[in-house]
């Protein structure tokens, strides 16, 4: 009461003097009041604004107690109060007497008003009802905020409990009973839980208002008269009267209800007071006028969400011309934000009073948004308005039908709030827009890889990343589309599954066909096979370079080959490994994306089909189907590619790349002075380029490629290496050292190949340099056994391939041996005179050499006859017309 202890003082002893003046009469509080302003005077105070303050206090007790007066009564009352208010004129311009005349005038005033007490007169008791009853009241009620703690007002005294006893003392003077201290002490706690927002005194609010409506109070006189207390509340410009503790109960509901008809202003960041504060509304709400408390939540939802949508529609235009935005993309964006709030924070509370709360909130938003959209989809065509738009109200629409199921519940509550959804039939609207945006990206991708396959140049993109950038765009692209289809939200059926991955295919496969249209027939890198010849190369200079010619290119494989080198090679192997592992990413993704477009929206299972929308629960089968259709296509291809550029790196490094320093070299002149190792780093190099280059995956194939390659130029070494090339008994050893030294350059100590494939890529090899281990009379044998087998139809050579029992691996076999039977078998047949480079065998041949023709000539079962020697000079006319080629 902001009161000193030396002020207290004063008063008590004021007070004493006048009860003992007046010991058997009994007096009110304007006789107190009046008493008091006679008997303390200016010198009483220490400060003299105090005592102005104090003298102001007091004419404001007065004015209020004589509230009841008549006009005319009331008008001369202000004039003598004014004067008590003015310090100026109560301290300095008037008399003592005549401040005496001022507090007598009053003095009788309050005389009249006590002798009309009448029937409010309570027999017995200490106290009295007069018409300044309010006062007391609003005295108790100021008593009361003395409970807070000064320095922190949303706390409690720590000795609030002894407080309230003293408080209690003055019941019998002020005329308080239980029930007024505990409504009067819920409504101080509630002001001040306003003032500071602690949620404490909330809490407290709440219980003492429980204590007013669940307690049995005494019935009595004072009961009687407290109750009998009106309060005049003006409401839309008429007059209500309440009793006391109605009219607390109507203040403390309005203060709710102007909160809670806002709530998501109100309570977003805090939702521990809106719980709260909804059950104290609820409960003086029901309390002061019967309110349903169903009724009343619903009441809070619909004007909550109204005054929420209302505010967004204030600020979407700003918005919209800011981020360049649809409106109406934005609105269902924001509104979705709200129904979020809604649903998380403040359904779940409103659920307690109202089961269907949730189910109202969403009705309400849906409906909402529907009208403003309704108008845009009469008109709505393909853009990316369109596109953003649909896709925001989808949504919206699919979460809101979302909310209302999973507040539906197994109760089916609200169940028939769903005949009163118009829903917004995005997906008959979407479809043909969907198709149309389909068709323009499929355009744009096709154009965009086409040229972004004819800017490679085939370098890897760094070492860690082998692959040529225009896969990397390429996939780019497509994941793009793919991202931005499924990102538009939009409900889908399979026709666009359809065309999408129409799109993918379309992409990757116009890839690959300009991948491998780039690329050469491996056989126009083979030398071409040198005449059959036993003369001495340095009298036919032309024939070296026959040799080593290739078939004659035209402009078109030249111009290709000088892009396909083994290192541009390895990046297309490299592209085309990245495009497998990107495949299965993307086909994964997709098939992902699928699934959840069809449980956002497209299942039958959802109750948004309960409208007129015919979303279909697709068919898996034929959704798998068209995958398979598309990624398995691609996949073949891819490994189709993989397969003829591993053949191709092999035989560019072997036949092209290493001509002039392996095949042109190896054996040259003699063999002791050309052996393999010789050229063993080159091979090598060659070997550890490629290793670098190429992906770890696929190491191994391009390994076994010019693995196979290798030992194909090593036989063609030994069959088409021309007059340079010839080979005596003696050279076989060293030849099968240099094999063996090749093969084990590819094994590597175990590092490289399988030694088992190696050993079946060099199974050839070591067969035809069994032929040169024979003596000329076997070979001769073998050949017109071939022979025969040609005239009959029964050869076992395959056209383009070599074998033992082939007559051109054969004839070529007796041009290189050192051996005067087979220089002069080929002079009688082939009119090729010897060559003086060419030392004839000994007539006696070794005893291992004539046991391996045996064994040979056994197996072969040779018998000459006509039938025979016909055959042979037919298989003599195709050597010399030159149509025996390896190619």
């Amino acid at each position: 009461m902001q009161i000193s202890e030396a002020m207290d003082e004063c008063i008590r002893q004021r007070l004493m003097q006048f009860s003992m003046r007046k010991s058997h009469v009994q007096f009110d509080i304007p006789q107190i009041v009046i008493e008091l302003l006679s008997g303390i005077q200016q010198n009483d105070f220490l400060v003299e604004r105090s005592y102005t303050q104090w003298r102001k206090r007091q004419a404001n007790v007065l004015e209020e107690l004589f509230s009841s007066v008549n006009y005319h009564e009331m008008q001369e009352l202000g004039i003598l109060l004014d004067k008590i208010r003015n310090p100026e004129e109560w301290n300095v311009i008037m008399t003592p007497a005549e401040r005496a005349e001022v507090l007598q005038a009053i003095r009788q005033v309050a005389s009249s008003l006590s002798s009309k007490r009448g029937s409010s007169h309570i027999q017995g008791g200490s106290n009295y009802w007069s018409a300044g009853y309010h006062l007391n009241i609003r005295l108790y009620e100021r008593l009361l905020f003395g409970v807070f703690d000064i320095l922190d007002e949303g706390q409690l005294i720590e000795e609030h409990a002894d407080y309230l006893k003293l408080v209690k003392l003055t019941w019998g003077t002020l005329g308080i009973t239980q029930k007024m201290h505990d409504v009067l002490y819920g409504w101080v706690l509630f002001q001040q839980f306003i003032e500071t927002g602690e949620l404490q005194l909330l809490d407290q609010a709440n219980l003492q208002l429980q204590k007013v409506l669940s307690g049995s109070f005494k019935e009595g006189t004072e009961e009687q008269c407290t109750d009998s207390l009106m309060c005049t509340v003006a409401d839309n410009a008429s007059e209500i009267r309440f009793s006391l503790v109605q009219a607390i109960f109507r203040a403390i509901s309005l203060w709710c209800d102007s909160r809670l008809h806002d709530y998501h202003l109100h309570f977003r960041e805090t939702p521990v007071f809106f719980q709260k504060l909804v059950f104290m509304g609820l409960t003086v709400a029901t309390a002061s006028s019967g309110t349903d408390n169903e009724v009343k939540v619903r009441l809070y939802v619909e004007r909550s969400l109204k005054a929420a949508c209302v505010r967004i529609e204030d600020t979407i235009s700003l918005i919209s011309k800011m981020e360049g935005k649809h409106p109406l993309a934005l609105l269902a964006t924001e509104v979705r934000v709200v129904a979020e709030r809604e649903m998380s924070v403040f359904t779940p509370v409103l659920f307690q009073w109202c089961p269907d709360a949730g189910v109202v909130a969403s009705v309400h938003l849906h409906q909402y948004y529907g009208k403003k959209l309704k108008p845009f989809l009469e008109n709505v065509s393909l853009s990316d308005d369109a596109i953003s738009v649909l896709s925001a109200a989808h949504n919206l629409e699919h979460y809101l039908i979302q909310a209302f199921n999973s507040k539906d519940g197994e109760n089916d509550v609200g169940s028939f709030f769903i005949h009163e959804i118009d829903f917004y039939q995005i997906h008959n609207i979407s479809r043909p827009i969907i198709l149309d945006w389909l068709i323009s990206q499929h355009e744009r991708i096709i154009e965009w890889t086409g040229r972004t396959f004819h800017l490679e140049v085939w370098e890897p993109l760094s070492n860690q990343q082998k692959q040529a950038a225009s896969v990397v765009e390429v996939f780019r692209i497509v994941e793009e589309t793919v991202d931005q289809l499924f990102g538009l939200s939009l409900p889908m059926d399979i026709a666009h599954l359809q065309a999408l991955l129409s799109i993918i295919f379309h992409a990757l496969d116009g890839y690959l066909q300009n991948l491998v249209s780039q690329l050469v027939d491996k056989k126009h890198l083979y030398p071409a096979a040198p005449p059959l010849t036993r003369y001495k190369e340095t009298m036919f200079p032309i024939v070296k370079k026959q040799v080593l010619d290739s078939v004659i290119l035209d402009e078109e494989v030249d111009e290709k080959l000088k892009g396909l080198t083994a290192v541009k090679l390895c990046v297309r192997l490299n592209t085309l490994e990245y495009m497998q592992k990107q495949i299965d990413v993307l086909e994964d993704g997709i098939k992902k994306s699928w699934a959840s477009t069809m449980v956002s929206g497209n299942s039958r299972d959802s109750k948004l089909s309960m409208g007129t929308t015919d979303f279909m629960h697709e068919d898996s089968e034929a959704v798998d189907e068209l995958f398979v259709a598309t990624f398995d296509t691609i996949r073949d291809s891819i490994a189709d590619a993989i397969r003829k550029i591993c053949e191709l790196v092999g035989t560019r490094v072997v036949f092209w790349d290493l001509r002039d320093s392996f095949l042109s070299r190896l054996y040259h002149g003699s063999v002791e002075g050309a052996r393999l190792e010789n050229f063993y780093p080159q091979i090598d190099s060659v070997l550890n380029q490629v290793c670098g280059l190429i992906d770890d995956t696929l190491r191994d194939r391009v390994v076994a490629s010019i693995c196979r390659a290798a030992l194909e130029g090593y036989v063609w070494v030994l069959l088409d290496g021309g007059p340079s090339c010839a080979f005596s008994d003696s050279d076989i050893t060293m030849m099968e050292e240099d094999l063996n030294m090749l093969k084990d350059l590819f094994v590597a100590d175990g590092e490289g190949l399988p030694r088992s494939l190696v050993e079946t890529e060099s199974k050839f090899a070591h067969q035809v340099l069994s032929l040169f281990s024979l003596d000329a009379e076997s070979v001769i044998h073998m050949l017109m056994m071939a022979s025969e087998n040609m005239s009959t139809g029964f050869g076992s050579g395959i056209l383009g391939q070599r074998s033992l029992e082939d007559a051109n691996t054969l004839v070529r076999v007796l041009c290189h041996m050192k051996d005067k039977e087979a220089s002069r078998f080929l002079k009688l047949h082939y009119h090729l005179p010897p060559s003086s480079d060419y030392v004839d065998s000994p007539s006696n041949e070794s005893t291992p050499k004539a046991a391996m023709g045996a064994e040979f000539l056994r197996s072969a079962s040779v018998r000459w006859g006509e039938k025979g020697n016909t055959s042979f000079r037919l298989l003599k006319k195709r050597f010399q017309g030159g149509s025996f080629r390896w190619s």
